[in-house]
């Protein structure tokens, strides 16, 4: 069987777990607490040098890492990746998005107002670079939402799930989500969707 390490909170952990379960793929979580130094012990960083989660592990014992990288695995030959090389890139678009300009700011910032481990980081000069830059990716959501239902056209994709895990805490991190009407309708509609399980869901 598939096996995810990973934290169950974390909304990167979150993105491969949420599209097995869109796909009915069956796998075993196993927690994995990055906060608490777990990622950096010898016999994990055996399987991923890089020390982070979520890490994929095949049957075969093949090691994946990288929550986008899983997704554009499991999504091959699925209704969550176009057939159409433009529509494909699109997709990537967004997910290089994802974790170049909205990652950064809202995760984190959502990180240290929900770990008390890292609270002494969450520096009022800190806190609002974060809320500056989550805004403005926000905002490019906003703009593309105006146009088209899902962030990279009519269909739901992997893209959508990517961006998904981390904007539906926009608001517990401290964004002004009154401001993205756009995205509050898209983050409905991506709940809506078939097979979806929230994030605390476990296997």
């Amino acid at each position: 069987m598939l096996t995810v390490y990973g934290m169950h909170d974390s909304g990167n952990c979150y993105k491969p777990r949420l599209l097995l379960a869109k796909l009915g793929r069956p796998f075993r979580h196993v927690e994995v607490n990055s906060v608490t130094g777990e990622t950096r012990r010898p016999g994990y960083l055996a399987k991923n040098p890089n020390g982070k989660v979520p890490l994929l592990e095949f049957e075969n014992g093949r090691l994946l890492a990288e929550s986008n990288a899983m997704l554009l695995h499991f999504a091959e030959g699925t209704r969550f990746l176009p057939e159409d090389a433009y529509e494909r890139a699109l997709v990537y678009q967004w997910l290089f998005f994802e974790q170049y300009s909205h990652e950064p700011f809202i995760a984190v910032r959502r990180a240290l107002r929900k770990y008390p481990e890292r609270a002494s980081q969450a520096t009022p000069e800190r806190m609002e670079q974060l809320l500056q830059g989550g805004h403005a990716a926000l905002a490019v959501m906003e703009d593309q939402l105006a146009h088209t239902p899902f962030v990279a056209g009519q269909a739901l994709s992997i893209a959508d799930i990517a961006l998904f895990a981390y904007t539906q805490d926009a608001d517990y991190a401290g964004y002004e989500m009154a401001r993205f009407a756009n995205v509050v309708a898209w983050l409905d509609r991506v709940r809506d969707d078939e097979g979806h399980v929230p994030i605390d869901w476990l296997p």
